[in-house]
């Protein structure tokens, strides 16, 4: 999420500015701030505030939990991890033998929202800083919350015998921190290398299909879930991967197959991959309409 967070800064700083007044021979009173400049960036003001998001979430929440309580009733043959070398266009999966049952899941903006970070970045009208949210990887534990539904959801995995897992882009160097600020949002207890995995554990850096690989040896993954399709697949995060493709890609029949029946998707219009779409990836040319 981290240099995501840049968009929103242009959002603040585009709300903020003024035009210079022409030099007074007298000193003239400060204009008033506007109401729009102390409201909040609006994709932060949909994603945290509205009842719209939380109904979303909420919804996605209790299909994950209908789904998983059906998946097991029968053992799968496969999990839901795409096996190594396998594609969207020829997919395989990681066969799951007699392994464990589990649930994989993204943690910021999946399991949790980071409200506290996220209210200090927008406030101060700055880019994302990494040296800010290594601090926030460490000491935010009771200013990140539970997303609606959350708990109430992983409580029914749990007692249905489904090991919960995060599988986060938080650095492994702050493990304590990732684990105190899941429990503190009510989600449970999380050990860094069993039920919680984090960026650094191995040398693929941000790409998260090595830990899903580690996942996939010692549990029957029935569920994944995230906010970024980056936390199904690192397919959809190749590089210079233009929009259309991404889209195409998400949307082809292997993937079709698994929305909603194994990968669950999330709502996050605060940030993704997403921010470096162009006006022409966005809003296709032949749709421009101009007033008369």
């Amino acid at each position: 999420m981290k240099a995501q967070l840049i968009s929103i800064t242009a959002l603040l700083l585009t709300g903020c500015a003024t035009t210079s007044a022409p030099v007074a021979s007298a000193p003239t009173a400060p204009a008033a701030i506007s109401a729009e400049a102390t409201k909040p960036p609006v994709a932060l003001q949909y994603l945290y505030g509205s009842a719209e998001a939380a109904i979303a979430v909420r919804a996605t929440n209790a299909r994950i939990a209908d789904y998983a309580a059906a998946r097991i009733k029968q053992r799968p043959i496969d999990s839901v991890v795409l096996a190594a070398g396998a594609t969207m266009d020829a997919p395989r999966f990681v066969p799951c033998g007699n392994k464990p049952f589990a649930a994989v899941f993204d943690a910021d903006e999946t399991l949790v929202w980071n409200l506290g970070s996220m209210r200090y970045f927008a406030e101060q009208g700055i880019a994302f800083d990494p040296k800010i949210w290594d601090q926030w990887e460490q000491t935010g534990a009771g200013k990140a919350v539970a997303m609606p539904g959350t708990v109430e959801m992983l409580a029914k995995l749990r007692a249905a015998g489904i090991t919960v897992i995060a599988n986060t882009n938080r650095t492994a160097a702050n493990a304590k921190g990732s684990e105190d600020a899941l429990r503190a949002a009510g989600l449970g207890e999380f050990k860094h290398g069993e039920t919680l995995f984090l960026m650094g554990d191995d040398a693929d850096g941000s790409s998260k299909d090595a830990r899903r690989a580690t996942i996939a040896s010692r549990y029957c993954v029935i569920l994944m879930a995230g906010d970024q399709l980056g936390d199904f697949s690192q397919q959809f995060n190749v590089k210079d991967l233009p929009a259309a493709q991404r889209t195409a890609l998400a949307a082809s029949p292997a993937a079709a197959a698994l929305w909603d029946k194994g990968w669950f998707l999330f709502p996050n219009a605060a940030y993704g991959p997403w921010e470096k779409l162009g006006w022409d990836d966005t809003f296709p040319s032949d749709t421009k309409w101009e007033p008369k």
